[in-house]
């Protein structure tokens, strides 16, 4: 796997979640107590040899940036290779339309052209999942595939799949059409928009959409390009969940209380790395009330917390109540106040007696800083 490069390109759809990304990207969204959802992808990619890895940014990266630091946790603080943050073509003095992915790639062809890797693997950071990379490069090439797409068969009612690119295949796993989000599914076969190529061939689309005006990699760069390439797809068959709402992001969260799902992400296809804190072990007060919970460091609890997810630092006072809820860093719960079905974002004050309450399938969500 030295022969491959990481791209992780964070040109990503946020409409539907902009609640929880108006101060972050998507990719530096907390998750499952003590994560961001870039690291997935990232523990994915290092676990899988891949030591040279470029983030294409988007915009509002300070939080990333501050999260990812040198690489050192992924072990890619590195003398040659490692973490390479790829800035926006909006952000480059004269350049930037900002139109789509392309310009992005294109305004960042330098770097990958001047790596000494001769593979290329793209991917979102959305799409959560624990994989081993190794077993699609070999799937490349004993197809002799131009380019492989990644996908999960999937029920097609079984998920929320907007804006996701639905993928037909032969007997063989030749791609025969992409569909971006149609309105009717004739395939159960979701794209986790991860595409491996040669590095040559990646520069070659970029650059010709880019001298015909095109936008978006995939539409403009693929889609347009389907019966000129020979594309492949490998099926992956582990955990995957795709965070593109609000929505589907307390599912997915929630969903991770479940043991058998908690394991298959942590636990089957290697580690999983984050930034490191060091922070004291959560500590259970006498009055303190735990069930089907992720706690993570430096919480204390007095109250009851039943069914919930609370990142570090946060504090449940005495006689308060969090149920169903999903409470980021540093935020409290003050005494008796009952919280239900809520998101609460980072520093988050919810005073005394207060009581809120979302629902399931359309959870409340509090914003950063906010004091109720």
């Amino acid at each position: 796997m030295k022969r491959v490069m990481g791209i992780i390109n964070l040109y990503e759809n946020e409409a539907l979640i902009q609640e929880i990304t108006e101060h972050r990207p998507l990719a530096a969204v907390p998750f499952a107590g003590r994560y961001r959802l870039i690291d997935f992808i990232l523990s994915s990619m290092v676990n899988s040899g891949i030591q040279n890895i470029g983030i294409l940014v988007k915009n509002k990266s300070r939080s990333l940036m501050d999260h990812l630091r040198s690489g050192k946790e992924w072990d890619l603080a590195r003398k040659r290779d490692g973490l390479f943050i790829l800035p926006a073509a909006h952000t480059i003095a004269g350049a930037g339309k900002g139109n789509g992915d392309v310009e992005n790639f294109q305004h960042n062809l330098d770097y990958i052209e001047s790596s000494r890797q001769k593979y290329v693997l793209i991917s979102n950071s959305h799409t959560i999942c624990n994989m081993n990379y190794r077993k699609v490069f070999q799937f490349h090439e004993n197809t002799g595939a131009d380019i492989t797409i990644v996908y999960k068969d999937q029920d097609p009612g079984s998920d929320d799949f907007t804006g996701c690119t639905m993928l037909e295949t032969t007997e063989d796993g030749r791609v025969v059409d992409l569909a971006v989000n149609p309105a009717k599914y004739t395939s159960s076969k979701v794209s986790m928009d991860m595409y491996l190529m040669k590095k040559e061939l990646l520069v070659d689309i970029i650059s010709g959409c880019y001298a015909r005006g095109g936008v978006d990699f995939l539409k403009d760069g693929l889609i347009k390009n389907l019966d000129r390439l020979k594309i492949y797809a490998y099926q992956h068959r582990g955990f995957v969940a795709r965070i593109n709402s609000v929505a589907s992001y307390y599912r997915h969260n929630m969903d991770l209380l479940k043991p058998e799902k908690w394991q298959e992400l942590f636990v089957k296809s290697g580690l999983i790395y984050t930034k490191v804190k060091d922070e004291a072990p959560a500590k259970y007060k006498e009055n303190a009330k735990v069930s089907n919970a992720m706690v993570a460091n430096g919480c204390i609890i007095e109250g009851s917390v039943e069914n919930s997810v609370l990142f570090r630092g946060v504090k449940v006072h005495k006689g308060a109540c969090v149920k169903n809820s999903i409470i980021m860093q540093k935020c409290e719960i003050a005494a008796n106040a009952i919280v239900e079905n809520v998101i609460c974002d980072k520093d988050v004050m919810i005073t005394t007696g207060k009581w809120l309450k979302g629902d399931q399938t359309y959870p409340l969500v509090i914003e950063k800083g906010t004091v109720i």
